[in-house]
């Protein structure tokens, strides 16, 4: 019995170990679970505790490869910090690491790619940006996307990705705002959106 058991496991090892890799669909649905718990459960949530049991699901605009494109990340010539107003009406500052250049729908179009000024480590990029759907189906302050640095300087720029800041869901937090060149003159309406209670 006991080998019959261990036959039965194998084979369903086996057969997780042999599972074609997840879909782009599938890693998406896999990302918004993940962060519908983080919402809803962890101490680092911006949901306040006595919220986070019945705080609902995230909304998302339906998911579209397009918005998932190439980008070529420009190094930038001036290091010197950037100030970025925030959600509290303060100043953040922040050190342009370059601009991203890519094309959307057969638009050339580009975001700055930020670090925290006194951060020495860039190997994680911040890039806000705001778009035309901002106020109306997305925040009015705008959505980030965060990217991995890459040796090549080529950029995997999914707007699928794209998320709220904290200071949506929780007054507290301070959030900078794209820059004006980082306001797309185009709707971006994949990624994160507003659910009913917030508009």
């Amino acid at each position: 019995m006991k080998r019959a058991m261990l036959a039965a496991l194998g084979l369903v090892l086996l057969a997780g170990c042999s599972r074609a890799p997840a879909s782009y669909p599938e890693q998406l649905a896999a990302w918004h679970a993940e962060k519908d718990q983080f919402m809803r459960e962890s101490s680092d949530s911006p949901v306040t505790p006595d919220k986070r049991a019945s705080f609902p699901p995230l909304s998302y605009f339906p998911i579209d490869p397009a918005y998932r494109v190439p980008a070529s990340l420009q190094p930038a010539q001036d290091s010197a910090p950037v100030e970025m107003p925030t959600s509290t009406g303060q100043k953040r500052k922040m050190r342009r690491v370059g601009n991203l250049t890519f094309m959307l729908k057969g638009q050339p179009l580009s975001l700055g790619a930020f670090v925290e000024a006194d951060q020495s480590d860039t190997r994680r990029l911040f890039v806000p940006f705001g778009d035309l759907t901002n106020g109306v189906e997305t925040y009015q302050g705008g959505r980030y996307l965060d990217l991995e640095r890459t040796p090549t300087g080529v950029y995997d720029l999914d707007f699928n990705r794209a998320y709220h800041p904290f200071c949506l869901f929780n007054s507290s937090y301070d959030c900078p705002y794209p820059p004006a060149e980082s306001r797309l003159k185009v709707p971006i309406r994949v990624g994160e959106k507003l659910a009913a209670p917030h508009r």
